[in-house]
């Protein structure tokens, strides 16, 4: 959520930004309300001295036996008394007006983030490894005769609907082993701390988070309220909401590895086949917690951190930075890194890393205080992917895939494997 002091301090700079992102000015609109509301509250103020004056008035009038002036003062106070609770409902309604506006409107982008409309205009900034030169049409993972067995659709989609998938047999342990060996990295190299966290939050967990109130449509809604999580990014950066972190413990750095759900609202039409857009799937999350001068030094560190399993798995893989038109609301900067599929002969979204400025922190409260200081100040969030399992599931069986059919796994996973070192073309280990 956005600064009111700073957009009353420079509007002109704020509506910049929001044109960044191709938004109308709103500082105008913003200012008007926060005017009223201040107004409102000087009034309340006002109308409270004058009470609390008469009050003290009271007592020597009816002591006097100034019956007709303790009369006059009985009634202003009870006047004064109920000015005070109008304009106190007033200035309230006028707050809320003004959060919820605010709620609704992105972060601000970073002054180096490229000019853009759409992915078009996204900016390379890294490249690793080579794309495969096949000697025969590559396949979808969905087509490939090692993966086909272990994948039905179908049955999924006879028991949940369309955009689920059931995994078995060798596909569901190289699924599973590489989400284990994407939380081993993390947590033994990279220093990240592994959390377990719940899969369903309240309304104030994805308000902090930036999902609600904009974005209800994005995810699913259980029955008495709660939500399912679109990544962990939700309860992991909620860690912090509501506290002061002393200075020292900063930065936190958390990794989990959860199911995650999302409706995919607008999606209707795209990447209908396979398993590379679901209703259900897992990723391994990262979230940091930073000091405000540390959290673009803290992005470039998280992006490596996602790099590094690619390389470590020998897929091919590039790194973009997000133009304003293609960035997440909540995001100040984002660098997307996309793996190469042979399938498709393109590269495709595998992680997303994302500084988030104070944006979160100010939705959900979370601060810190600096050694020998006393007034708390905003820390910075940031979010990325680690990867999404689902789809490096597919990158690993669209790069490893064989002319015969079968799969060559990555030596990095064999000893997650039992020793085995591929997935022959009937769909066992071996």
């Amino acid at each position: 959520m956005h600064d009111i002091r700073a957009i009353r301090e420079n509007p002109e700079a704020f509506d910049a930004a929001l044109a960044m992102r191709g938004a109308a000015p709103m500082s105008a609109e913003i200012l008007a309300i926060d005017e009223s509301r201040r107004a409102k509250i000087t009034k309340a103020e006002q109308a409270l001295a004058e009470r609390n004056a008469a009050s003290k008035e009271i007592g020597r009038a009816k002591a006097q036996g100034l019956d007709k002036e303790f009369e006059r003062l009985r009634l202003l106070v009870a006047d004064k008394k109920a000015e005070v609770a109008a304009l106190d409902d007033e200035a309230k309604s006028e707050d809320d007006r003004l959060q919820t506006l605010l709620m609704t409107l992105p972060n601000s982008p970073y002054d180096d983030v490229p000019l853009g409309k759409d992915e078009a205009d996204n900016v390379e900034i890294h490249r690793w490894g080579m794309p495969l030169s096949l000697h025969f049409p590559p396949k979808e993972h969905f087509e490939l005769p090692a993966a086909q067995g272990g994948m039905d659709f179908e049955l999924a989609a006879k028991i949940s609907g369309s955009r689920f998938v059931i995994l078995s047999g060798a596909v569901a342990r190289l699924h599973r082993a590489l989400a284990q060996f994407m939380l081993d990295t993390h947590i033994n190299e990279n220093g990240l701390t592994e959390v377990n966290t719940p899969v369903i939050v309240r309304d104030e967990a994805m308000i902090g988070t930036g999902q609600l109130p904009k974005f209800a449509e994005d995810s699913y809604q259980t029955t008495n309220g709660w939500w399912l999580v679109p990544t962990s990014e939700v309860p992991l950066t909620n860690i912090v909401a509501e506290t002061i972190q002393d200075d020292a413990a900063l930065p936190r750095r958390f990794v989990a590895h959860s199911l995650c759900f999302r409706s995919e609202a607008g999606s209707a039409g795209r990447d209908t086949s396979g398993m590379l857009r679901q209703h259900q799937f897992e990723k391994v999350e990262m979230v940091s917690v930073t000091k405000p001068e540390n959290s673009r030094d803290e992005l470039d560190r998280m992006t490596k951190c996602a790099e590094g399993i690619l390389e470590r798995l020998n897929l091919p893989y590039r790194t973009v930075v997000l133009c304003t038109g293609d960035m997440g609301f909540g995001a100040r900067r984002t660098h997307d890194i996309e793996v190469w599929l042979p399938g498709q002969d393109t590269y495709r979204e595998i992680s997303s890393c994302s500084v988030c400025g104070d944006f979160q922190a100010r939705r959900m409260n979370a601060r810190f205080r600096r050694d020998g200081e006393k007034k708390p100040e905003f820390v910075h969030t940031l979010n990325g992917s680690g990867l999404a399992v689902g789809r490096c599931l597919i990158a690993v069986l669209e790069n490893g895939q064989q002319k015969d059919g079968s799969v060559e796994l990555p030596e990095v996973l064999h000893g997650y494997l039992g020793g085995k070192t591929k997935i022959n073309k009937g769909g066992v280990l071996s």
